[in-house]
């Protein structure tokens, strides 16, 4: 074939079209790629993906979220505080589109920074009806612990009974539950004690009084004042061991609570490498603490705590253990006596209801108080299962939900020589490879 003048005109201009449509072909890509965004968590921990708990979180706000980073442009390794902020909230404000996030660079309006009252490199101050929170982590589980904090609204208190060696909000112990204590205050809870041997009643302002165990039996001039707070409205959380009541018997009267003496056993604790002595719970009953709830429980060393049906109480029961277990009276050795022990499943919490006035009343019993213990709270979905306690004994039903879990996944760190050697291998050293490949196709065909 007789390459002609025209022929090698009409390839060039073949040529040149076929550029030009591929430059245009290029800018639509990127049009597209800016106004619609498509993405897939491909990490194996979906580390970049909201969690449903989160999600949940943000449908509960039901008005505009605003966010104002005070922070650097740029830090002192030269990484892009701007950015990184922008990234962090992404997600969220893809869930929730009426959520602005407003940079503030410190160095260039230091007077916007001073008024805010900012102390540290970076600082989130995040607004939710005109009420502010603060926070200087970036990681989901602090996010959403604002959020909640925001959604909560005014900080409920939270009163534990003190004085006979109970189990504290605030112990640093093994058998204490100071981390579900600080797990509460993240929440928007105010935690205090109270003697009730030194004050009057229990304080009316309470938004429940928890009793976690005393080891020396309370006065009979404190059980009334118990009492009383049950006969005005008082939500109560009453973590019972399998121990003598220590002068809580009247109370537990009142409730109409039958105790079993002796100790759970459940021989499918065994699956998990525990002692029988470790009541596994799976199951639970329909309440709003426990619907949805789908993660296993570990409760240590439980007790049964069964119900006289009242006509006062609304009565329901939230954790059922042991189906093939039993409640042994004699040595929990791991084995059931048909004869002697009472058999499995067998009910270790349950939920109290009832109007009193114009409000509604709360109590909730759990036969264990080691599960939100320091020793025990990490395992499973105790930590969950104790938070929506809380939160139904507080009032607020609506979060009520799954509590963030922190999502195990491999990351990489380059420092920045790395990542300049990448940035120039892909965005020039790839490219001037392909146009070198390319004009040397294009040469040897010309001479062709």
């Amino acid at each position: 074939m007789e390459i002609t003048r025209k022929l090698r005109l009409q390839l060039a201009l073949h040529h040149w079209l076929f550029v030009v449509l591929l430059l245009v072909l290029a800018g639509l890509l990127a049009w597209l790629a800016r106004e619609y965004r498509v993405e897939h968590d491909l990490t194996s921990g979906r580390r970049n993906t909201l969690s449903a708990a989160t999600l949940e979180a943000l449908k509960q706000l039901d008005a505009p979220v605003g966010v104002t980073a005070y922070a650097l442009a740029t830090d002192a390794r030269g990484d892009n505080l701007h950015r990184r902020i922008q990234d962090f909230l992404q997600p969220y404000q893809r869930a929730k589109p009426d959520l602005t996030l407003t940079l503030v660079d410190p160095r260039e309006q230091p007077k916007a920074a001073a008024a805010a009252g900012v102390r540290g490199p970076v600082e989130l101050v995040v607004e939710y009806k005109r009420r502010t929170e603060r926070l200087a982590e970036f990681s989901e589980q602090a996010f959403v612990n604002v959020l909640v904090r925001l959604a909560r609204g005014a900080e409920r208190l939270v009163l534990w009974l003190d004085g006979h060696g109970e189990r504290r909000l605030d112990g640093a112990a093994n058998h204490d539950l100071g981390e579900f204590g600080r797990q509460l205050q993240q929440k928007g809870f105010r935690l205090n004690s109270v003697n009730l041997a030194l004050a009057q009643e229990v304080p009316a302002n309470a938004a429940m009084l928890v009793i976690a165990s005393p080891q020396i039996d309370l006065l009979a001039a404190e059980a009334q004042k118990i009492r009383r707070h049950l006969d005005g409205g008082g939500n109560l959380l009453w973590l019972i061991d399998a121990e003598p009541l220590r002068g809580l018997a009247p109370v537990a009267e009142q409730l109409g609570l039958v105790l079993t003496p002796g100790v759970v056993v459940d021989p499918d604790a065994a699956r998990y490498n525990a002692s029988p002595t470790v009541a596994v719970a799976a199951v639970y009953g329909r309440h709003p603490v426990t619907d949805g709830f789908r993660l296993i429980t570990v409760f240590p060393q439980s007790r049964q705590v069964n119900v006289i049906e009242s006509d006062e109480w609304r009565i329901r029961p939230l954790v059922e253990v042991a189906p093939r277990g039993c409640v042994k009276t004699g040595k929990p050795d791991g084995r059931c006596d048909r004869n002697r022990d009472v058999p499995g499943p067998v009910t270790i919490a349950t939920a109290f209801e009832r109007a009193v006035g114009d409000r509604q009343q709360r109590v909730v019993v759990v036969g264990n108080g080691h599960f939100l213990s320091n020793t025990f709270l990490g395992n499973g979905g105790n930590l969950d299962l104790g938070v929506n306690i809380v939160n139904w004994l507080a009032g607020d039903d609506s979060l009520i939900t799954l509590q963030p879990q922190p999502i195990a996944d491999s990351r990489l760190d380059l420092d920045q020589t790395t990542l300049y050697l990448i940035a120039f291998s892909f965005l020039f050293a790839l490219p001037l490879a392909f146009m070198i490949t390319g004009a040397v196709i294009w040469w040897r065909r010309r001479r062709v």
